[in-house]
């Protein structure tokens, strides 16, 4: 069984990798922002409250995601594993995950800020399906039209300068002491996300000693 998380700053390609493990090795890809996303296409009770702090740029209170974690692992449908994306988000939660779980390594993938910042304010999402688009890396065939279902793509409200820099703050001044804690206990591997997705999994793999599908079988 492999258990993993996987860490990084908004629009480092955390959601990519943790499906390229998923598809590879048969895991559960847990992601925070899927789950809070869910909520607001439900309109479950959560869902105005996550509304509202979103368009204001904020992230999502850290007892929300806490809770939202902990029923989704309590589901116990990961046979194989998990790749948790979005947790933890402070040393209290980091120091619970490590008590309650054998977490046999933490992806952390490196991008520099000002990268980051052109990332996410190429991203694009529809405004009638959801689907996300990347002007950088994923854009679709007629500009401002999704592929999909032919709705228009809207930039997200806190998508802007202001708020993602607010963001990125935020993610440094608490994500450093929860890698500082994994790393006390080796199990942080850092990988370069400037690269393509294909390079960045391939290194992930090498780091973790994981073998490719062919391997598994002939094995």
């Amino acid at each position: 069984m492999h258990k993993y998380i996987i860490m990084g700053a908004q629009g480092c390609g955390k959601g990519t990798q943790a499906s390229m493990l998923k598809r590879a090795y048969d895991l559960i890809h847990i992601s925070v922002g899927d789950i809070l996303r869910w909520n607001l296409q439900a309109h479950t009770k959560l869902a105005a409250r996550i509304t509202r702090i979103m368009a204001g740029g904020q992230l999502v209170p850290d007892e929300i995601v806490e809770e939202i974690v902990r029923r989704r692992l309590d589901e116990h449908d990961w046979n194989y594993g998990f790749v948790l994306d979005g947790f933890p988000r402070n040393r209290r939660q980091a120091e619970f995950f490590l008590e309650s779980y054998d977490i046999d390594a933490v992806i952390l993938i490196d991008v520099p800020d000002e990268v980051v910042l052109q990332r996410i304010q190429a991203r694009r999402l529809c405004a009638a399906c959801g689907l996300d688009y990347n002007l950088m890396f994923h854009r679709p065939a007629q500009e401002g039209v999704c592929d999909m279902c032919g709705g228009g793509l809207i930039q997200r409200s806190d998508d802007n300068d202001q708020a993602v820099r607010g963001r990125l703050q935020d993610y440094h001044e608490k994500t450093h002491p929860i890698v500082d804690l994994f790393r006390r206990k080796e199990l942080v591997v850092v990988v370069d996300g400037t690269r393509a997705p294909r390079e960045i999994h391939d290194e992930i793999r090498q780091q973790l000693k994981l073998k490719i599908a062919s391997e598994m079988q002939t094995t």
